[in-house]
C-alpha cells in the first residue's frame, strides 16, 4: 500500500520512478505519458499521450454492492488536459512512464 502526498492510499505500490515524477509535477506542466498496452498473450505496443497535468488522485473501484472494504481496489490516476482541450485521465500501473516536458 502506498502513502504519499499525492496519493493518500492505493491498493498496490506505485513504482518508485513514477512516484518520483509525480512528486515533482505541478498543475499546468506539460507531460508525456507512455504505457505499454497488452492485447492477447503476444501483442504489445506503446500508447503515448501528451497534455497539461491537472492533478493526481486515487480512484476507488469495485462492485456497487455493500461488501468488505478489503474488496475495493484503489488505483492511482493522473488527470490531464489534451491539446484538443479534452479532459482525460490514465490509471497508473507498472507499465507507466511519465516525462515532464
Amino acid at each position: 500500500m502506498t502513502t504519499a502526498r499525492k496519493f493518500p492510499f492505493t491498493s498496490r505500490p506505485i513504482p518508485a520512478d513514477v512516484m518520483a515524477k509525480l512528486e515533482l509535477l505541478k498543475a499546468g506542466q506539460r507531460v508525456r505519458i507512455t504505457q505499454i498496452v497488452h492485447v492477447g498473450s503476444s501483442k504489445t505496443w506503446p500508447l503515448i499521450v501528451e497534455g497539461t497535468f491537472r492533478h493526481a488522485d486515487s480512484l476507488a473501484t469495485g462492485l456497487a454492492t455493500d461488501r468488505l472494504r478489503e474488496d475495493d481496489i484503489v488505483i492511482p490516476v493522473i488527470h490531464f488536459t489534451k491539446d484538443n482541450k479534452e479532459m482525460s485521465s490514465i490509471a497508473i500501473d507498472e507499465n507507466t512512464k511519465i516525462d515532464i516536458l
